[in-house]
């Protein structure tokens, strides 16, 4: 099993930026498909998860109205389409599959994740 996030990179504040996961190895179409992200000396944050089967999708407050989640069955990747980025969002973001059925917002309860890709906004 699998995870590559990709699509990181150096952005301006009030920029977009879209980062791919592509996911390999098994079929995720059960799993739960989620983001986070670490900044230097903070604990990982829950950003956005998505229901692969539904399609039911859940953000944390920080990014809510700014960054989108979605999915693309046939290429097996997921995506966080992030928009109006602000430097507080710099961050390295993981990609996370957890193979509950539901939305969990807690990193323990993924149980695949990416080695991350970095994001940074300049103000």
């Amino acid at each position: 099993v699998q995870l590559q996030a990709s699509g990181g990179g150096l952005v301006q504040a009030g920029g977009s930026r879209r980062l791919s996961c592509a996911a390999s190895g098994r079929t995720f179409t059960d799993y739960v498909m989620g983001w986070f992200r670490q900044a230097p000396g903070k604990e990982p944050q829950f950003v956005a998860a998505i229901n692969w089967v539904i399609g039911n999708t859940y953000y944390a407050d920080s990014v809510k109205g700014r960054f989108t989640i979605s999915r693309d069955s046939a290429k097996s990747t997921v995506y966080l389409q992030m928009n109006s980025l602000k430097p507080e969002d710099t961050a390295v973001y993981y990609c996370a599959a957890s193979k509950q059925s539901y939305i969990s917002t807690s990193l323990g309860a993924y149980n695949y994740l990416d080695q991350g890709t970095q994001v940074t906004v300049s103000s």
